[in-house]
């Protein structure tokens, strides 16, 4: 195996690259990119232009969802034949819901060694982001679009105890958001991940209500639905861990505003701590009388 004295005749390394900022690329990988035979790339074009930045010279192979299925009798000749190859994606680790794992899978038929080179992955980085339990987690990818298949879906996630982490494209995200608070309840905590890594790269945290009504209207918020979006889902467990009653959600309250602070800011903050919608904890805080009006 690659122990830094140059890449393995006939292996096929699985090369993480970086989703946006390019001070994410590892040594390792830079040397690796370097020393094999061949990169097997999702984008020849994309991924020539991270190769000029990091002067790598190495030839590209296409390698891509179309073209999958046949070139991988092709790649698979190369390493018996005792070539080294990098399968690298656009961003991020190949086969995390990019193409990969049809190769890696003949490679391991065939007895070919796979080495990972790990690095960025968008997943991972909103799961610590979130501020949602890690203990146990699931990678879901791209809900289905519609249909039979996206409501088996999201009834699963309704059960699901484990915090669950979702891809979406921008122009879906208001429709998933909608669709995730109908099917496990709009007072699920979600974390909205734009744009990691990059320069306008923003976490949003709270609760699916929240997120279905400041989403929807996005401009209004400062919000932008551009880019890349990952989304990480609490647990039903945890969100059922989480529930508070309204009499101690009435003391929290008036724990704050004693301190100074306002209605609707107290309501804003206990809202994000238990995952709650602002407007049912806002509606709540008017039970507290004109005494402690914002």
């Amino acid at each position: 195996m690659d122990q830094n004295n140059g890449a393995t005749a006939g292996t096929l390394y699985v090369v993480a690259t970086p989703i946006g900022n390019l001070e994410d690329m590892t040594f390792r990988a830079v040397r690796v990119l370097k020393e094999v035979d061949a990169i097997a790339a999702e984008d020849t074009r994309h991924t020539g232009q991270l190769l000029k930045h990091f002067h790598i010279q190495t030839p590209q192979i296409s390698c891509h969802q179309h073209n999958e299925t046949r070139r991988i009798p092709e790649l698979l000749e190369k390493l018996r034949q005792g070539q080294a190859i990098a399968l690298v994606s656009d961003a991020g680790t190949p086969g995390i819901s990019d193409p990969g794992v049809p190769l890696i899978s003949a490679c391991i038929a065939a007895g070919i060694p796979v080495v990972p080179v790990p690095g960025a992955c968008a997943a991972i980085s909103a799961l610590v982001a979130s501020g949602i339990s890690l203990t146990r987690f699931s990678f879901e990818g791209f809900l289905p679009v519609k249909g039979k298949e996206r409501r088996n879906a999201l009834e699963q996630l309704a059960q699901d105890s484990r915090t669950v982490v979702l891809y979406e494209a921008p122009h879906r995200l208001v429709a998933t958001l909608t669709d995730l608070a109908a099917a496990v309840g709009e007072n699920r905590r979600v974390a909205i991940a734009r744009e990691l890594t990059k320069r306008y790269e923003a976490v949003w945290r709270g609760s699916l209500a929240d997120s279905v009504t400041e989403w929807s209207y996005a401009d209004e918020y400062g919000l932008t639905l551009k880019g890349e979006f990952v989304l990480v889902l609490e647990g039903a467990i945890a969100c059922e861990k989480a529930a508070i009653s309204d009499d101690q959600l009435l003391e929290e309250l008036q724990q704050l505003i004693d301190q100074g602070v306002s209605k609707s800011r107290a309501s804003r903050q206990l809202a994000q701590d238990h995952g709650l919608s602002k407007r049912q904890v806002y509606d709540l805080s008017l039970q507290l009388g004109d005494a402690s009006s914002p």
